[in-house]
């Protein structure tokens, strides 16, 4: 499934998070790939959207069985949100590089295939949770209804990365060809107003993002 990206949408949320306390700026996950063609070692990625300059020091990544509901992987965060508001982290090939281009951080995030739970969060509690798949006689960890388990290749990204219904089914697609580094989003209108100001915005910041190979 393809979505219009929109530039102006995300610098109108990203622009909403600067003006929120540290305390209120929310971070979601934005875009997962748990499951490569081919291996997955150094090819998967979760993407995170947040406000810029925040701290991710604290924050875990953890993957829930779905079978028994257990943590079976817990993932430390650091670094910073860069100034697009995005924050890739490329699974660890093995020799502390990834092949996933623009990483910002290189770490184990090879997740299980579905049905299982991807969970971030902070010393405070969960901050987001992203379950998918079947899960029928399953422990769902979560928000609201499960989004689909995605084919090999394929990465659930969330539809608008600036609204967080807390219902998975709701917030996620499936898109055929993973887009690492940048916001697939649905298009939302703007008052004129709003995308005046905007459009001065990105003649000074641009949401492209660097595509360097982590090494």
């Amino acid at each position: 499934m393809s979505r219009e990206r929109t530039p102006f949408l995300v610098m109108a949320g990203l622009a909403g998070m600067l003006l929120l306390s540290p305390v209120q700026a929310s971070i979601v996950l934005s875009e997962v790939l748990y499951d490569s063609t081919g291996s997955d070692n150094g090819n998967v990625f979760v993407e995170l959207l947040g406000a810029p300059g925040t701290v991710l020091d604290n924050l875990l990544l953890e993957g829930i069985n779905g079978s028994d509901g257990t943590v079976y992987r817990s993932i430390a965060l650091s670094g910073v949100i860069p100034a697009d508001g995005i924050f890739v982290i490329g699974d660890d090939s093995g020799d502390g590089t990834t092949l996933v281009a623009g990483s910002d951080l290189v770490a184990e995030v090879d997740f299980q295939n579905g049905p299982d739970s991807i969970v971030l969060r902070d010393l405070n509690g969960v901050l987001d949770a992203l379950g998918y798949g079947d899960f029928t006689g399953a422990m769902f960890s979560g928000e609201g209804s499960a989004a689909p388990d995605a084919a090999a290749g394929s990465s659930l990204a969330r539809f608008n990365p600036l609204l967080d219904t807390d219902n998975n089914l709701a917030d996620f697609v499936v898109l055929d060809i993973p887009t690492p580094g940048t916001v697939p989003v649905a298009a939302v209108p703007l008052p004129p107003a709003l995308l005046l100001f905007l459009s001065g915005m990105l003649g000074l910041v641009s949401i492209s993002r660097k595509r360097v190979l982590a090494g």
